[in-house]
């Protein structure tokens, strides 16, 4: 248990800490399976860059993980990891979800393989129940991470979440409009021209001045839902 303290510890004082990612190489001589403990904790902290920047290191350690031949390391051992994050979002487990769908999307866009086995189940937490998932995320606290998460995966692999096109473009009319400007952004960033359906109901978010702290690699960008829209409407014109 003390270990666990200390390696919490000090990955909290690094994660407060301006030069943050200059520090990330002294977290190689920690073994991969060692870090998701503290980092799920530290995905609650207080302070909201520890949180984001929690998200970022939790992707790269399970990433790590994946890849790593170590006794105990491995994909499957990865696999347990993401297994918990989607135990996190269930309603048995007590609210201990906050900032977990952002921690799996952070992960899925660093490693191809996991992220073609997880990345239709992270939508199913905000894909309106038509197929079955029955997963829909009533808070919108946790839709908001969703959609953030699907916004970082389409980063880094546009053509898994092509196929959620529709999920994000009902996700334009959610009634919590971070949570519509998250979509937006997501929507923005699959490939091809945009369907008229989603141009039409961008355009309605043109206006939207709701703001939104998007996070990208652990730092904050003042923005609003209508800059998003904006946005998706001119990269898939």
């Amino acid at each position: 248990m003390a270990r666990f303290r200390d390696l919490k510890s000090g990955l909290r004082g690094f994660l407060s800490a301006p030069d943050w990612r200059e520090r990330l190489t002294g977290l190689d001589g920690v073994p991969a399976r060692r870090l998701p403990g503290p980092l799920f904790s530290l995905l609650l902290d207080r302070e909201e860059p520890v949180r984001w920047r929690a998200v970022e290191v939790f992707g790269l350690s399970v990433a790590r993980l994946a890849e790593s031949a170590d006794p105990g390391e491995g994909m499957e051992a990865a696999r347990v990891v993401l297994r918990q994050c989607l135990w996190r979002l269930n309603e048995e487990s007590g609210g201990l979800g906050w900032g977990v769908p952002e921690a799996l999307g952070a992960t899925l866009a660093l490693h191809r393989v996991l992220a073609t086995e997880f990345h239709r189940v992270l939508a199913s937490y905000v894909r309106v129940e038509k197929r079955g998932e029955g997963n829909y995320l009533e808070h919108a606290g946790l839709r908001r991470g969703v959609f953030w998460a699907l916004g970082r995966l389409a980063r880094a692999f546009p053509d898994l979440v092509a196929g959620e096109e529709e999920t994000l473009r009902e996700g334009l009319t959610d009634e919590d409009r971070v949570c519509a400007g998250l979509a937006a952004r997501a929507l923005g960033l699959l490939p091809g021209p945009l369907s008229e359906p989603a141009r039409g109901a961008l355009a309605v978010l043109d206006r939207d001045d709701t703001a939104v702290d998007l996070y990208e690699d652990g730092e904050p960008t003042p923005t609003t839902v209508g800059a998003l829209a904006r946005a998706a409407l001119e990269r898939r014109r």
